[in-house]
């Protein structure tokens, strides 16, 4: 490689050993990383896996058409200020670059790695793939106090203290900067930088007024609601009132023509009875007048046949006469 190159690996070498002694932080931004450093992994790495940068195991690798693999950051950083690949000096820009061949992806995510945290007391040794994962909930992994909102764990003599995790609580029951009760019996906590001025009867006294506010918008809230309910229950009782109001009208209007149906009705009845009544009068009438007519058309006829018997009788020859129409009228019938 070319000394200009090797300046500049010795340059990002320089800044990615400092990077690299950064990362023991539980907030660690991976995206900022420029490679893995090989002393990590266990094992032989095949050196088509080490970016052609910075030396370390690719992290984040883009691959160009020469087929050249770096790390993301290496290379942009590379191209901010070249235009070519910095290993065998082709013409080279980042929309030529590409991701890693699957094969070489697979190869990378198989390498075994020790945990960042290896030098607080972690063992484990796992896959590139899954590193990521097993840091994040390492136990050995260094944590921020939560004591004062500092970004430190505690001070002594002026310079902060690191523990891990599997330690954390053990190391905030002795934190100096860990808050107590207060021993005088107001309950509140305290740390040691507000136990010089903690006044209880101050503190209760400004917890009152605060508690007295609240209360005050608690009430004037509720007080708002009621007030917005009560308009609304009012509003809905006139609208219904109208309703039904409407409703009462409109059945006075229906039973006023029922009842005026009603008593049409009861009219045609009544003058449907009297025709009744009448026609039955004329039929009794009638049947009287037919009856009359009955007995005196019977009473007639009798008379009759009495007179022509005796006339038969006085003339035989009318009888025979009467026998051969008979007799006749038979065949005809016949």
């Amino acid at each position: 490689m070319t000394p200009g190159i090797w300046e500049s690996e010795a340059l990002m070498g320089t800044e990615v050993k400092h990077h690299n002694c950064q990362n023991h932080t539980r907030g660690i931004t991976w995206s900022d990383s420029m490679g893995y450093d090989v002393e990590r992994f266990v094992g032989y790495v095949n050196e088509g896996l080490l970016c052609c940068v910075c030396r370390d195991v690719l992290e984040d690798p883009l691959q160009a058409p020469c087929e050249h693999a770096f790390c993301s950051t290496c290379i942009h950083a590379w191209l901010v200020n070249h235009q070519n690949c910095p290993e065998d000096r082709l013409p080279l820009s980042i929309a030529n670059l590409r991701p890693l061949h699957r094969y070489m992806k697979n190869d990378l995510a198989r390498l075994q790695m020790k945990c960042t945290y290896r030098s607080q007391g972690c063992e484990v040794i796992c896959a590139l793939e899954s590193i990521r994962q097993h840091e994040q909930q390492c136990e050995f992994a260094l944590f921020t106090c939560s004591n004062e909102g500092k970004d430190y764990l505690c001070y002594h003599c002026g310079y902060p203290k690191q523990v891990s995790q599997h330690s954390l609580e053990a190391h905030l029951c002795v934190c100096e900067y860990r808050n107590r009760m207060c021993t005088r019996g107001c309950g509140y906590t305290l740390s040691n930088a507000d136990k010089a001025q903690h006044n209880c009867i101050s503190e209760l006294r400004a917890e009152l007024d605060l508690l007295r506010t609240e209360l005050d918008c608690k009430v004037e809230k509720v007080r708002h609601e009621m007030e917005s309910r009560l308009d609304s229950q009012r509003r809905h009782m006139v609208k219904k009132e109208s309703l039904l109001k409407n409703e009462v009208d409109e059945l006075k209007d229906q039973l006023s023509c029922v009842v005026s149906d009603v008593c049409a009705l009861l009219g045609a009845e009544r003058t449907r009875r009297r025709e009744l009544e009448r026609a039955e009068f004329e039929k009794a009438e009638l049947l009287e007048h037919l009856k009359n007519e009955v007995l005196k058309s019977g009473t007639a006829t009798q008379t009759l046949m009495c007179h022509n018997e005796e006339h038969r009788k006085q003339n035989p020859h009318s009888l025979t006469l009467d026998c051969l129409k008979k007799k006749s009228r038979e065949v005809t019938d016949l």
